[in-house]
């Protein structure tokens, strides 16, 4: 059974992009899948990546500091920055670019790590960034949503706020304690956790591309565009920053992954949430979710074959 599920979390990009053209061409297949079930099944992948975590986790985050801090700063300030140049640059119309900031202003996406693992990164920095962004999403993201996406519509920041703990901390927090009271029983749900995180992202991305299809179809060049750049700036200007401050081959990798990939599913539930009128803004998560996988995976393969110096 172990074996089968590393198979099918290891093709996570494949189940991605395969439900969401079914979506595309016969939306009637997933509109079932709406908000309810976008909000429940993203908290259970937080639940999940609480399950995976013990106290020692958090602990971790004092043995790196500087590593830590690099990455963290980097994610809260290059990726929501680059989310506004791309939305200005590109011109984009507003549920474009709202829903290209909010997925700026996200916390670290969970396949990150496994990208990390891939790409011979630091893991364990990989996790903690993951986990030190996931924690605090309920402040930065909608600070930087508002401050950035506030020219093109009203954002009710507190709202956000209420949703990312919703969505972010409790969960996790859940998990974190089940794990210390029953240890046993965290291994044996958490396990799936993974699995459990392909399954929401997939059926999330799947709900919501059938929801905004016709908009998707209108704006697919442009969606596409501003999600490819967004990700091909936080991957690049992650790792330039880190080996301009000469950190080692295997930090400067994984501060990379962690600035470019972003949590989508996030981001979509909280545009169908908060900005439902405006289709794009969740579909712009879930074109997100999509480019990173692919950047990140290609650069996994090449980083792959080059072990670093540290």
């Amino acid at each position: 059974m172990t074996r089968f599920l590393n198979w099918f979390n290891n093709l996570y990009p494949v189940w991605l992009v395969t439900l969401a053209v079914i979506a595309f061409f016969k939306p009637q297949t997933m509109l079932w899948f709406d908000k309810p079930w976008i909000f429940w099944s993203l908290a259970a992948s937080m639940l999940g990546m609480g399950l995976t975590l013990s106290i020692d986790d958090f602990k971790a985050i004092w043995k790196m500091p500087g590593s830590v801090a690099l990455g963290f700063v980097a994610q809260y300030t290059i990726m929501p920055l680059s989310g506004w140049l791309v939305a200005t640059a590109l011109k984009l119309e507003p549920g474009l670019a709202v829903g290209i900031i909010l997925v700026a202003s996200c916390p670290g996406g969970m396949a990150s790590n496994m990208i990390s693992y891939l790409a011979k990164a630091n893991v364990a920095l990989s996790v903690v960034l993951t986990l030190a962004s996931t924690m605090l999403a309920f402040f930065f993201t909608p600070m930087w949503t508002s401050t950035l996406a506030g020219k093109y519509v009203p954002v009710d920041a507190w709202g956000l706020c209420l949703s990312a703990l919703q969505l972010t901390i409790a969960p996790v927090v859940l998990g974190v304690l089940i794990r210390w009271k029953l240890p046993r029983t965290a291994d044996q749900i958490g396990a799936c956790g993974p699995t459990v995180a392909v399954l929401a992202f997939t059926l999330v991305s799947g709900g919501i591309v059938a929801a905004s299809a016709d908009a998707i179809a209108s704006n697919f060049g442009r969606l596409a565009l501003a999600a490819f750049t967004l990700h091909v700036l936080g991957f690049g200007v992650g790792y330039v920053v880190s080996k301009v401050l000469r950190y080692p081959e295997s930090v400067a990798r994984t501060v990379s992954i962690e600035v470019g990939m972003q949590n989508g599913g996030m981001a979509a539930s909280l545009a169908r949430e908060h900005f439902a009128a405006m289709p794009l803004a969740a579909a712009a998560g879930v074109f997100s979710g999509v480019m990173q996988n692919i950047i990140g995976g290609l650069l996994a393969s090449w980083w792959k074959r080059r072990t670093p110096d540290a």
